[in-house]
């Protein structure tokens, strides 16, 4: 494998560091996902439904405000991808029971194989990497990405990662 690593101070990387850093990503993300498309093009869902499908699972009882707030789509998009989750038996909304408004959000038995069939590919490919990387790397890796989320988000997104 290619060493990947920087020989300047991360302080001071020059914009050829960063921007083969950011292409990194990219081809990091084309593969991330690769396998999860395959197995959404089966059932004729994309992205979206998969990244709705990761949240519920991940949050079962959440609402549809929360989910909003995590996908950052509107919600009529939301509708679109949620409607046919519904429809087709993935996802289920169930009343609150202290507030009867509420819709809150479930996985079916459908919905929960489906999220383990594609969140398998995807831990093995990152058990990989962080296997061939080495112990250290995995801290490192989750600060950078930590970083990279925005920073009025990042104690929300880190607080439902790693408090669920």
């Amino acid at each position: 494998m290619t060493d990947v690593k920087s020989t300047n101070n991360p302080l001071f990387l020059r914009e050829e560091e960063l921007r083969q850093s950011i292409e990194l990503l990219f081809f990091a993300y084309r593969d991330f996902t690769a396998g999860p498309d395959e197995i959404l093009k089966e059932y004729k869902f994309g992205r979206a439904h998969h990244r709705v499908i990761h949240f519920i699972g991940r949050n079962e009882g959440m609402t549809v405000s929360e989910l909003l707030d995590i996908l950052r789509i509107t919600k009529q998009s939301l509708s679109r991808v949620l409607s046919t989750l519904i429809d087709r038996g993935f996802v289920e909304q169930r009343a609150g029971k202290v507030d009867r408004r509420q819709r809150l959000l479930y996985l079916t038995e459908n919905g929960q194989q489906l999220e383990q069939k594609i969140s398998r590919v995807q831990r093995d490919l990152v058990a990989k990497a962080f296997r061939e990387a080495g112990g250290d790397a995995v801290a490192g890796y989750r600060q950078v990405l930590a970083g990279l989320i925005d920073e009025k988000d990042r104690d929300m997104a880190l607080g439902r990662i790693f408090n669920p």
